[in-house]
């Protein structure tokens, strides 16, 4: 339930003296799109009554059927703090309607209250998310162009009170917790330059708004220190790549449904099925939670980053770990997403993932402690232990198989994802690059 009604937003622009709104959404891409508009129009925004042209947003519609609105989160309001002054701004996160009242079906952020609505018919009542994404800070040039210059050399946990970034990392920290963000944690990670920020647990909706509301604030802080924040999962040769790992339960009647005490490893059959749902449909979510054809520089580059659809209670090689935590803190923690996948799509595709598992009463594989990455093929093939896809169009055509994340997404945004990163996969392919001229022009 919103914390806000039309009149506390209302009175609350006033005496903050706001002097201009931003609706937000996101595309299919992931990419955050917003409206500006003075204040004097926010009643008008609050009543759902702001129109804008679909036609121009990728994935969305054609001209003929481009008119939408735009129906604003009340619960999402949010004054921005690095505005002040005659500029105070605020902001609207909206889900997307068509002329006809009925929501979207392009929308992300729609589609996954689809997905969520099937998950309250099973009987559940929250999904809840917790994620940990990572990124690079990189110096700019003198034309305020990135560059591939690292901010800083510092590795995992590391503590270095001189650099730059862990400044900017604790700005964007603190700029997050001014707009009621709840941090669990922020450090450095192993890579050069390279940052986690984690988020305490919310329902999937409110995670998956965290996420862009995240991003957003790491861009504008990043760029008060001369910085550039990026999402991008593999920016660096042999340096780690970056992921977002998703914690994830399931709750009922407010009870973690993932947790059994009677059970000698504290699961649940519940949260056996949902695992083992996420094992059997990782190959057809990985274009969406993997949605570069970057992504699998980071999949198949080592450093802990997953490639192998198995779990573990220990090991983090595997692409699910479950961590000791028990009670309401039992959770499954994918790891194989990275931080420039959508989240609502992301987030769509792994609650129907699990429920099918559940739905279908599917076994769960037994666990594999070892390091993944030192088992020969022989062996992992005795083990049945499958790959993830290993480039964006294996990935595609994972996701062509699977009907079930097909679903997930629904016809319209399947069709639109696909056809997008197929395009993204035949520009990519198409490219002569440096590698390729330095081994085998000479040779060949």
């Amino acid at each position: 339930m919103s914390e806000y009604r039309k009149e506390d937003i209302l009175k609350i622009a006033i005496e903050e003296e706001v002097s201009f709104l931003r609706l937000q959404f996101t595309d299919v891409l992931g990419s955050i799109k917003s409206l500006e508009l003075p204040v004097e129009q926010l009643e008008k925004a609050l009543d759902g009554e702001i129109m804008f042209d679909g036609s121009s947003i990728e994935g969305f519609v054609e001209v003929e059927e481009s008119d939408m609105f735009l129906k604003p989160d009340f619960a999402t309001w949010k004054i921005l703090p690095w505005f002040e002054g005659e500029d105070k701004m605020a902001r609207l996160i909206c889900d997307i309607y068509t002329i006809d009242g009925a929501p979207f079906e392009g929308d992300p952020r729609s589609n996954l209250k689809r997905v969520l609505k099937e998950m309250e018919e099973m009987g559940y009542d929250q999904f809840s998310v917790g994620p940990e994404p990572e990124f690079f800070l990189l110096k700019l040039d003198s034309n305020n162009d990135v560059t591939l210059n690292v901010n800083d050399t510092s590795g995992y946990f590391d503590l270095d009170a001189s650099d730059t970034s862990s400044a900017c990392r604790r700005e964007i920290a603190k700029t997050l917790a001014e707009m009621g963000f709840e941090i669990e944690m922020f450090h450095h990670e192993v890579g050069p330059s390279q940052h986690e920020i984690s988020f305490k647990y919310q329902d999937a909706v409110t995670a998956s708004d965290y996420i862009q509301t995240f991003k957003h604030v790491a861009r504008v802080v990043s760029k008060k220190y001369g910085l550039h924040v990026t999402f991008m999962p593999k920016p660096l040769h042999k340096k780690p790549g970056s992921g977002m790992h998703y914690n994830v339960s399931l709750f009922k009647d407010g009870v973690n449904v993932f947790h059994n005490p009677d059970d000698e490893e504290g699961l649940s059959d519940e949260m056996r099925h949902f695992m083992a749902g996420i094992l059997e449909h990782a190959r057809g979510f990985t274009a969406v939670c993997n949605p570069l054809v970057n992504s699998y520089k980071r999949l198949q580059s080592g450093f802990e980053a997953p490639r192998f659809i198995a779990w573990s209670g220990m090991n983090r090689t595997p692409l699910l770990r479950i961590p000791a935590t028990r009670g309401a803190g039992t959770r499954a923690e994918v790891r194989s997403l990275d931080p420039s996948a959508n989240p609502y799509l992301a987030t769509a595709v792994i609650l129907k993932a699990g429920l099918d598992g559940i739905k279908n009463k599917m076994d769960l594989m037994s666990p594999v402690n070892e390091n993944l990455y030192e088992m020969s093929q022989s062996h992992l093939k005795s083990r049945d232990i499958e790959d993830l896809p290993t480039t964006l169009y294996t990935a595609l055509k994972a996701l062509d198989e699977d009907e079930v994340m097909q679903d997930a997404l629904g016809v319209h945004i399947y069709e639109q994802f696909r056809k997008n990163k197929l395009a993204e996969w035949n520009s990519y392919s198409a490219q002569i690059t440096p590698w390729e001229i330095e081994n085998y022009l000479k040779h060949y």
